[in-house]
């Protein structure tokens, strides 16, 4: 008789996007089979971290050893912590010197892409897509209004250099919104990137290589709506948005996103489902890269599971891979 496998599954984190994660986390545990597997939630917390039972009791976990009371040992560890210190690297460091698989990039990919400051310059030194004029700004480093508009135009957006889901992001019209708005992203991180807005229209790919092949799926638009200029944190979790899966696009631009999502999946040596993120700007013709998402939202109506199922792919069969994958 086969003994089960323990799976943790690991959700939470430090980050504003902490209930997202948990939201992921659970949309996950529902999916994962039972029957095969032995399936913990980890919540990733401050002070403590705990094993979430099915009762709602919060159980201590050992992190000298990641274990659990009754648990000695997990064989994987299927990460869906947005954020710090799940999409940053920090806990793939972590379970690296456990010996424990995990389903996601490896430490220096997600390290490298978590920072937008540092992805994005290189990135763009693979010459397959394009990036806009961006400024790295340093909380020890400050920068006046007028300095950084004397090197980037209106209008802009500021965002954490390392963060998700729109957190503490703006979309900075004048010169007096500016100041403000980078106060903002500082209270998310102690890095800032200030952006040039490229107008056009947003597309998402999912790409991930099971043990078989690599699946790139087929992309979606984001259509912000009710106001919104963008894919804002209402936007994505409150509504404000349509998401057309797959793209109502001319076929050669889907196949250029696809092509471009895939090469990028091996130049960043990601491993895992990732998600990656666009501009594409319809007057110019050109497309822009906007981030890499190491983590991608699981909830039920996230965007990756909805491009699996617009490939033939159940959200249920997709964990069932992404688990083989890291085994």
């Amino acid at each position: 008789m086969n003994t089960k496998l323990n799976i943790a599954l690991v959700m939470g984190g430090y980050s504003g996007e902490h209930q997202i994660s948990i939201n992921s986390g659970c949309q996950v545990y529902d999916n994962l089979d039972h029957e095969k597997y032995n399936v913990y939630k980890i919540v990733i917390d401050r002070p403590d971290w705990y094993w979430l039972t099915d009762d709602g009791a919060h159980l201590p976990v050992d992190r000298g050893n990641f274990t659990i009371q009754g648990v000695d040992h997990f064989d994987l560890a299927f990460i869906i912590v947005h954020g710090n210190p799940g999409e940053n690297g920090v806990l793939q460091g972590y379970f690296d010197m456990l010996g424990i698989p995990y389903t996601t990039c490896g430490f220096y990919t997600s390290s490298l892409t978590f920072n937008k400051g540092f992805c994005n310059p290189v990135v763009k030194n693979f010459g397959i897509v394009s990036i806009a004029r961006s400024l790295h700004l340093y909380a020890s480093q400050p920068l006046t209004a007028d300095e950084i508009l004397s090197q980037l135009h209106l209008p802009l957006f500021v965002k954490p250099a390392a963060g998700g889901s729109s957190v503490a992001t703006t979309k900075v019209h004048t010169a007096e919104e500016l100041m403000p708005a980078i106060a903002e992203a500082f209270t998310e991180d102690k890095e800032v990137l200030v952006e040039e807005f490229i107008q056009g229209r947003e597309f998402d790919c999912g790409v991930f290589r099971t043990k078989e092949q690599k699946l790139v799926f087929p992309i979606t638009e984001i259509i912000p709506t009710g106001g919104h200029e963008f894919f804002d944190y209402a936007a994505k979790y409150d509504g404000f948005s349509n998401e057309v899966t797959p793209a109502e696009v001319e076929e050669s631009v889907s196949k250029h996103i696809q092509e471009v999502s895939s090469q990028l999946y091996d130049l960043l040596d990601c491993r895992g489902i990732v998600r990656f993120d666009y501009i594409y700007d319809t007057q110019r013709h050109e497309l822009f890269f906007l981030e890499v998402n190491t983590i991608p939202g699981q909830s039920a109506e996230s965007i990756v599971p909805k491009q699996a199922r617009a490939m033939g792919i159940s959200t249920r069969q997709l964990y069932e891979l992404a688990i083989q994958a890291a085994l």
